[in-house]
């Protein structure tokens, strides 16, 4: 004979599986129908050529990836962001995680304070901080003032129209308002580590670097990694910068991929089937390199 309380029990637990799968269903079909089917429309229309009602697909399908490799400006798009990306990311990581260690110590007065300044930068607009960074340095700009009266320079430079100079205050830029993000990521990771830990170390004798090193680091490792990621991922698709700072000039030599892709689809004439490869492009460099990221960093067995 069947036993009554083990079915009143599955029912029971299959009713609460019903209920969760009822909460979700909302969010579920909204992921699905606002990420996944335009994703894969996106991958459909990387395939296709043509402006407006006369899209087709391509002869070879592929001909917007071949294409890619031959585009001197999209190349100079990779270049520019993977430069970003790699001045940027480990600068900005590094200083998060120094002022995250200096801002944790217990001794230190108004660390409050000092907390709320490095982090809101990030909670500015991104156009309107860019805004003021392309203020400060163009040739009537703060920048040039000072150092016009410092007497370090007899005439305004044009900061935003140099080369290299307008990578620089891209990357000033993005220090300045993202570090404080990460930081507040560190301050959380440092929250769960026993104060005893630091204490022991000090009685022990370990100078501040050796308790940064074989400490702060090693504990906050899974913080680090996803950090690290979040902000490669970021990187990659930088727009806001290259848009407003220096509209990509001069001469797209600080324009990015997804500044690019913009220009692509709503500035000049059209190609919706090219720009979308190449978003399916960064799409797999965030793969891989978040992948690399995680094989390199996660050493659990």
């Amino acid at each position: 004979m069947s036993n009554p309380s083990k079915k009143k029990f599955m029912s029971l637990e299959r009713r609460h599986n019903l209920t969760g799968w009822v909460f979700l269903a909302p969010a579920a079909l909204l992921i699905l129908f606002m990420s996944f089917v335009p994703m894969v429309k996106a991958l459909l229309l990387s395939f296709q050529t043509g402006t407006g009602a006369a899209m087709k697909y391509a002869d070879p399908l592929w001909t917007n990836y071949i294409q890619m490799t031959k585009d001197t400006v999209f190349i100079q798009s990779l270049k520019n962001t993977f430069l970003y990306l790699i001045i940027q990311v480990p600068v900005m990581l590094v200083l998060a995680l120094i002022l995250a260690s200096i801002l944790n110590n217990r001794q230190l007065r108004f660390k409050g304070l000092f907390r709320t300044m490095i982090f809101l930068p990030c909670a500015t607009s991104l156009v309107a901080y860019a805004t003021v960074f392309r203020t400060l340095f163009a040739n009537n700009g703060l920048i040039n003032l000072i150092l016009v009266n410092i007497g370090i320079l007899d005439q305004p430079y044009s900061f935003l129209t140099n080369v290299w100079s307008a990578r620089i205050i891209i990357v000033l830029a993005l220090l300045w308002r993202w570090t404080g993000y990460n930081m507040v990521f560190y301050l959380s990771g440092l929250q769960n580590i026993e104060y005893s830990v630091y204490e022991a170390a000090k009685i022990d004798g370990a100078s501040p670097m050796q308790t940064f090193f074989r400490i702060t680091v090693p504990l906050l490792k899974p913080t680090i990694l996803l950090t690290a990621i979040m902000s490669t991922n970021g990187t990659l698709q930088l727009f806001d910068e290259s848009v407003n700072l220096t509209d990509g000039g001069p001469a797209n030599a600080s324009i990015t991929m997804s500044h690019y892709i913009y220009n692509m689809s709503f500035k000049y004439v059209p190609k919706f089937g090219y720009a979308a490869a190449m978003s399916f492009l960064i799409l797999i460099l965030v793969a891989i390199l978040a992948f690399v990221q995680l094989k390199v960093g996660d050493k659990r067995d």
